[in-house]
């Protein structure tokens, strides 16, 4: 079977459920896509908002939730990162360019490793770009460079749009087969549908 897997570099709930799909995909042989979206374009079209503008109420309870979660997965999460939200586009682009020119497997890794960098590590993936990508067998001035090709900000759009049309709304969405399975706590329905074949 295969998951397409649409994230936000930037989202807490993808980096909570980063390493858990992969381990899903391994154990029932299933590949995994990665597609870095725009969220930008993709809330609202879809009716959500960004973070800042969501009432007091959500975001407490984001807190909440980002708490309990941390405490559940035992994950290492830091609520408030010094660098959150960072610009993700070119961060993007690169996990994109990654993808399109050696494979799903090197983009996933790269993308989790500026996710656990953020959440779990309070670093700045922007300025520590270079240290990442070498630790996933990158080199990241190399990557950068091709990552500045505005065809990978076209793709980026593309994918976003394409997400759209298949109902993607929220950060991490899985798509097996057309079923949209939202959001890090649906990962055990995930397992049940990757278990079904």
């Amino acid at each position: 079977m295969h998951v397409d897997y649409y994230g936000s570099l930037n989202s807490p709930w993808t980096y909570l459920g980063s390493a858990r799909i992969e381990a899903l995909c391994a154990k029932h042989g299933a590949t995994l896509k990665l597609w870095p979206v725009d969220f930008g374009l993709i809330f609202p079209a879809s009716g959500g908002l960004p973070l800042p503008k969501r009432s007091p109420q959500r975001q407490a309870y984001r807190m909440m939730e980002l708490r309990r979660w941390r405490e559940a997965t035992g994950l290492p999460l830091t609520l408030e990162p010094r660098n959150f939200p960072f610009p993700e586009a070119t961060l993007a682009q690169a996990v994109i360019a990654l993808r399109e020119t050696q494979g799903d497997a090197p983009a996933i890794r790269l993308a989790h490793r500026i996710m656990k960098a953020l959440w779990a590590e309070d670093r700045d993936p922007v300025a520590d770009f270079a240290s990442l990508a070498a630790e996933c067998g990158q080199d990241g001035t190399a990557l950068l460079a091709l990552a500045a090709d505005p065809k990978w900000a076209a793709v980026r759009q593309a994918d976003s749009q394409a997400a759209l049309d298949r109902g993607v709304f929220g950060a991490p969405s899985f798509v097996i087969e057309g079923e949209i399975f939202w959001g890090q706590d649906r990962l055990d329905f995930v397992e049940r549908k990757l278990a079904r074949g």
